[in-house]
Parts: structure tokens; sequence; C-alpha cells
């Protein structure tokens, strides 16, 4: 295992060197996006038919967010245990056991027959889908190098891209051929198939052994276990767990009262208190939950930050959105629906030509993109206001959205690829995992935030079009911190370039 002391120095080529290129690699990429694919249609359906959850189970209101932070919150918690647990016993059995128990959770939730069995469904597609979700980035890690790894990245963000096109329009089509009552209950079912067909191919197509303890010559049951479950560092999994619960359940449920705040100090604590340990646990001979040296790798660092502040602004866009044309210029939830469709498109275009270019160009391709961000939340901005002096129809919002499109599909797939590629193999899978944890934490308190300022300025002003352009601004204003870092690291991998030289 590598230490803290010294992951820094790893070459840059070395987990690569020391694995085989896997000849069935281009199909284990094809289940890997088959299952990430019904995982995010998952989610983007939901949020189309939610009243008809609301009509269909006469829940409150409520239940119905819970419908939305449940499965959120489960899936925040476990992403960095489910994927140190990847790197250590098998990320290839990992990944079907979470397809497994997010296509179970889906027939669940398919049936449920009052709001308390649908959300402890969603906690279950949310636990399965953070099982299954750094394996994926574990496992792309594992059997691609080079370009490839970057193309596949951007594999992977087309059918990001894609998915999020689809999952309103298919949720529409399904409550529509469905009904009031059994409309909805399809927006869950239509996972069961994608995720059987996505086992089934997984059972076929990974390489043996699926689980990396399975075979451990010399060593008895006992010991096979002891060694598991010291390597695992639950008492880590447990603090960091509690950790990212406590950070990220007040902005989820502040509604309620105000003393939830005082979870997010405790949540600062415990995170303190696991980095303490962590250590600890690594001096004393330890495999610890998360190797704290990858931190000084400046790549991954600076990449993990990026993403976090990026989702902590982007995210909240298609929420203003949803809003403002509904609520705001009196179009129906469907057309609101169509707002998004071309920035998905052009995110799925966008991430497979980025993929493709991203180990050539690095960090400039995320420049670019941020930059794209910040002239598609311009011109947004724009259109609100002509909007509301009559000049000019809102229908222009999915031009000037179609920028923040191209930004998604050139940010996050190279971000990914240029974060994670001086990670040592052996964590990649946490290491993704960590990232994504940054993605949920900064989605979770940049809705809470973003939102919350666009209402207040309603309030103030009683326009939907200064509404909106107030949350732009902020999110603007933290785009261009984005920005910044990457501007930075730019600087800095540039700066060891020419020492390499």
């Amino acid at each position: 295992m590598t230490r803290p002391a010294d992951l820094a120095t790893v070459p840059k080529k070395s987990s690569d060197n020391n694995h085989k290129q896997e000849p069935a690699r281009w199909r284990i990429l094809i289940v890997l996006l088959a299952s990430l694919f019904m995982s995010l249609v998952g989610v983007s359906i939901v949020n189309v038919a939610l009243p008809s959850i609301q009509n269909g189970l006469h829940a409150s209101q409520s239940d119905i967010q819970w419908v939305l932070s449940g499965y959120a919150l489960t899936f925040g918690i476990v992403l960095v245990s489910a994927g140190r647990a990847g790197d250590l016993l098998g990320r290839g059995g990992l990944f079907l056991i979470g397809t497994g128990i997010f296509t179970a959770a889906s027939i669940a939730a398919g049936v449920a027959s009052d709001a308390t069995w649908l959300n402890v469904a969603r906690f279950l597609q949310g636990l399965g889908s953070g099982l299954l979700s750094p394996q994926s980035i574990g496992m792309i890690q594992q059997y691609f190098r080079g370009a490839e790894r970057g193309r596949a990245f951007g594999h992977l963000g087309t059918v990001v891209g894609f998915s999020v096109a689809i999952g309103p329009v298919l949720g529409g089509l399904l409550i529509k051929l469905g009904g009031a009552d059994i409309g909805w209950r399809l927006t869950f079912l239509v996972n069961v198939p994608i995720g059987l067909l996505t086992i089934v191919l997984g059972l076929l197509w990974f390489p043996r052994p699926l689980i990396a303890y399975a075979e451990s010559p010399g060593q008895s049951l006992s010991s096979r276990k002891n060694r598991i479950v010291r390597s695992l560092d639950p008492v880590g999994s447990l603090l960091l767990g509690l950790a990212v619960l406590a950070v990220l359940f007040p902005f989820m449920e502040s509604r309620s009262s105000p003393l939830l705040w005082l979870l997010l100090p405790a949540g600062l604590a415990l995170i303190y208190i696991w980095i303490k340990w962590e250590r600890r646990y690594a001096r004393h001979g330890g495999s610890p939950m998360v190797d704290l040296g990858i931190f000084s790798i400046s790549s991954f660092t600076n990449g993990t930050l990026i993403m976090t502040l990026y989702f902590f602004g982007m995210t909240s866009i298609w929420v203003l959105v949803a809003l403002y044309v509904q609520m705001g210029t009196g179009k129906t939830a469907f057309e609101a629906g169509l707002f998004g469709i071309p920035a998905a498109l052009l995110s799925a275009y966008a991430a497979a030509w980025a993929g493709k270019r991203v180990m050539r160009y690095g960090r400039k391709i995320v420049i670019c993109g941020l930059l794209l961000a910040l002239l598609g939340l311009a011109l947004s901005m724009l259109v609100a206001f002509l909007y509301e002096k009559g000049m000019v129809s809102v229908w222009w919002l999915m031009l000037t959205l179609s920028f923040i499109g191209l930004a998604q599909g050139s940010v996050i797939s190279p971000n990914q690829t240029l974060t994670l590629a001086d990670v040592p193999l052996d964590y990649a899978g946490s290491s993704g995992a960590i990232m994504q944890t940054g993605q949920r934490i900064g989605t979770s308190i940049g809705i809470a935030m973003i939102t919350a300022a666009t209402f207040a300025s309603l309030d103030a002003s009683s326009s939907w079009a200064t509404a909106v352009m107030v949350g732009f601004s902020v999110i603007s204003f933290v785009m261009l911190l984005t920005l910044l870092v990457a501007v930075k690291d730019l600087y800095e991998r540039n700066k060891l370039l020419k020492k390499d030289e």
C-alpha cells in the first residue's frame, strides 16, 4: 500500500505500468454506462413525476421532499466507503451488488402503497447508486489508459447529457400513457429491464474474480475476514458517513427547525476527528479508508475543488429555470422541460468531443468550458431582462442555455480525467468517490443558498426576472471562483512541466 508520505511522488503512469490492458474493456464500459444511464434517468424522471406521486399516494409536502432528499442523502453517505470497499474487495462485484439493490428498490418504489414505503425504497435506491457509482469511475481508471481513458470518460459524459435530456421527456410520456395512478409507477419500473440486462452482461463480461479477496492462498477464512475488516477501516467509514450526514441534512430539512443548523459545526468537527483518525490508523500500520496523502497531489486537490464549486453553482441553474418559466412566465411543466433539451444534447456532444482531446489540451478545455458557462449565464440574464420589457420571447433561453450545455460537457468529464490521472490505481475508487462526495455537498449547499437568494430577491422586488438575474449573478460569482482554481491548476501544471524539462 502506498503511504501518505510517499503518495505524492508516485509517477503519473505507475499504476498503468502494473496492470495489463483488459481486452474486454470496451464491453465492460458498455455495462458501466448502461447502469449509469439507468440511475441518472431514474433521478431526472422522478423530478417530473412528483406531482403525480403526491396525488396518487395522498402524500404530504414533507413526504415528497424526502422522495428527493432521501435518495441524495444515502447516496452521499456511502460513496467514499463504497469506493474504498471496491478498491479492496473488487469493483466488479460491488458494482453488480449496487445495480441489484437499485433494481430491486425500483420495483419496490413502483408498487409502493403509501409514501413511507416509497421513501424507504428511495433510500435503498440511493444506497444502490452509492455502491455502483464509485465502482464505475474506479473501473474506468482500472481498465483504460492514456487517451483511451479520456475517451471513456467522454462517453460517460455523453451518457450523462443524454440521460438528463431524455429523463423528463420519457417521464412525461409514461405519465401520460399510464394515467394518474399507473404513470408515476412506470417511471420507477422502467429501470428494471435495464438493471436486469446490466447484471446479466456484467456476469458475462466482467473479468474473474469479481471479488478481489475471493482467493487468498495460505490464509484461513478467519484471517481473511479480519484482514478485510481492518482494511475497510470501519471506524473511519462511520465517522465520515456521520460527517456527511451532519453537513447535508440541515440543507435538506432546514425548514423543519432552525436548531438543525447546529449539525453543521458538528459535521465539521466530525471531519476533523475523521482526519485525525485516518492519520493515526495509517501510522499504526492500518489501511486507511482514504490515504490523505492524495491531497498532496495538486491535480487531485484542484480538480476536486473545481468539481465541488462547479456543482455548487451550475446545478441550481436548472432549478431556477424550471421555477422561472413556470411561475414567472406561465409555461407548463412539459414546456419547462423543453428548455433544457438543446443544452443536454450539446452537453453530450461536448463531452465526447472533449474526451478525445483532453490528453492533448488538458486543463485548457475546462477553462474554456467555464468561460462558456459565464457567457451563457450573462446572455440568459439579458433574455430575462428583455423578456420583462416585452422585447424578446422567453424561448430565446433555449439558445442561451445551450452555452451552459457546452460548458457542462467541457468541464465535468475532462475534469474527472485530469483529477484522477495522477492518483494510484489502488485508491481509484475511493478517490473518485471523494470527488463525487464533493459534488453532492456542493449541489445540496448550492441549491439551498442560491434558491434562498432568489426567493429573497423575489420577495423584495416581486419580479421573477429580477429574482432569476440575482440567482444567476450568484452562480456567475461561483463560476468565477471555479475559473480561478482551474487557471491556478494550469499554472501549476505548466510550472511542473518546465521544471521537468
